[in-house]
């Protein structure tokens, strides 16, 4: 074969790759299915499966530069032996995210994330793992039955309408802070292009920094200028490892690596409380109950050198860490998530312990949204984290056998009857996760 065929192959395959991206949710399977095709034909690239796991993948459909199809071609490549989808008040991505799945053979899991009110509970008024706001805390619905996947997008739309009236307010205070650079963002026309909304996608304050952050380099360019005006002007710190994102011209993250920097140090300029968008968390874990959903609380903890590099050092829920999960635990919650990347082993050896006293599940998956991070968590190749990928599993054989009825969820009365501790009912659930799991790669021949 010569250069110039190697070259239009190659070429058709970018192009494929690229066009996970497409605005059809057609064509974006269709492309993968092409991809597979090629990688049986011996033209692509195979990728061993491995045995790393990651629940917590944020699509379009919240924010994130993939698309569901994408995101799972992502963690094809990075060797993901299963993917879990994560939207922000969103299912909207589920089932294409599934399907893509079965096309590359591997396990998925079905998730959405949101914030509740705490304040009905011991936590009011405290900052618990939301870095914006007091009284309102970030819950997970993990391994979500898809014969249910309507009736939570049916309980999270008025919620995600309410967000988006926040939304215009807040977009109109960004407006009032970058006034003197003669920078005005429009709602409709700058921002809700950016995200999913017309298909039930969320828009995000990531979405109105992302806008922001692509009028900010269309008007200084990338380079000192820009970084000149967050300090001179806005008064935003940047510190020195974003100073070099920023610096470099010819960085293809650009707006991404902006964005970063005006979360971590803009948000509280412009942030407006959110109430009307979030329900109660008694409500909320009520309805994960009710669908047979595993409602999972996000420990975040104390940030000090953060780990991952873009967050200031905060205080979070380590303080009161025994009340916490006593509240969590008496409001009704399944689990607890977690990401080993992100905490010390300090925190995370205490986070572990206090799931055990209260006999909560342990989750974990590595957060998603950005085209530098990496789909795998390599802390979770600990040997001590076994467990974490033994509930993934669990996870995926809850959401099959729920997906049949919900009276077969893990945690269903049904369940908790048959299989009196919780490691023997992960254990049970985890047996049918990897048959599918085997299946799967077997069915799509790669």
């Amino acid at each position: 074969m010569n250069n110039s065929t190697n070259g239009m192959i190659e070429e058709y395959q970018s192009q494929l790759v690229e066009n996970l991206n497409a605005p059809e949710l057609v064509s974006r399977l269709s492309n993968l299915e092409n991809i597979v095709r090629e990688i049986r034909e011996g033209r692509m690239k195979k990728v061993p499966g491995g045995s790393d796991v990651n629940n917590h993948i944020h699509t379009k459909y919240s924010f994130s530069p993939y698309s569901p199809s994408k995101a799972v071609w992502m963690a094809y490549n990075a060797g993901l032996s299963t993917a879990g989808i994560m939207d922000h008040d969103s299912v909207g991505g589920v089932r294409e995210f599934t399907e893509a799945g079965a096309i590359m053979g591997i396990a998925t899991t079905a998730g959405m994330e949101c914030r509740v009110k705490m304040d009905a509970t011991e936590l009011r008024g405290r900052r618990i793992n939301n870095p914006d706001q007091k009284s309102v805390a970030y819950m997970a619905f993990h391994g979500i039955p898809h014969i249910k996947i309507d009736d939570v997008e049916n309980f999270i739309r008025p919620y995600r309408s309410e967000r988006n009236r926040r939304n215009r307010l807040m977009t109109s205070r960004i407006n009032g802070i970058v006034k003197n650079a003669g920078i005005a963002l429009d709602f409709d026309k700058d921002i809700v292009p950016l995200s999913m909304h017309r298909e039930n996608g969320s828009i995000t304050e990531r979405h109105l920094l992302y806008a922001l952050s692509v009028r900010l380099t269309e008007k200084f360019g990338k380079g000192p200028a820009l970084a000149a005006y967050l300090s001179d002007s806005l008064g935003i710190e940047i510190v020195p490892k974003a100073r070099a994102y920023l610096s470099d011209r010819d960085n293809p993250f650009y707006e991404y690596d902006l964005l970063g920097a005006l979360k971590s140090r803009m948000t509280a300029m412009f942030y407006i409380d959110a109430d009307a968008e979030c329900p109660d968390v008694s409500e909320a874990v009520r309805f994960a109950r009710e669908t047979g959903a595993i409602s999972a609380y996000a420990y975040l903890g104390d940030v000090t050198d953060s780990v991952t590099g873009d967050k200031k050092a905060e205080k979070f829920e380590d303080d009161y860490l025994e009340l916490l999960f006593r509240v969590i635990k008496k409001v009704g919650f399944n689990a607890v998530t977690y990401m080993p990347s992100r905490n010390t082993p300090e925190q995370l050896e205490r986070v572990r312990r206090l799931c055990v006293i209260h006999d909560l599940m342990q989750i974990s998956g590595e957060d998603i949204n950005s085209p530098r991070q990496k789909f795998i968590c390599e802390a979770l190749r600990n040997d001590m984290f076994a467990n974490l990928k033994e509930s993934t599993y669990a996870l995926i054989g809850h959401e099959s056998e729920a997906g049949v009825s919900i009276a077969k969820a893990m945690f269903s009365p049904d369940a908790a009857a048959k299989h009196h501790s919780l490691d023997d009912r992960t254990g049970y659930y985890a047996e049918i996760g990897r048959a599918i799991r085997l299946r799967r790669q077997k069915d799509a021949g790669i």
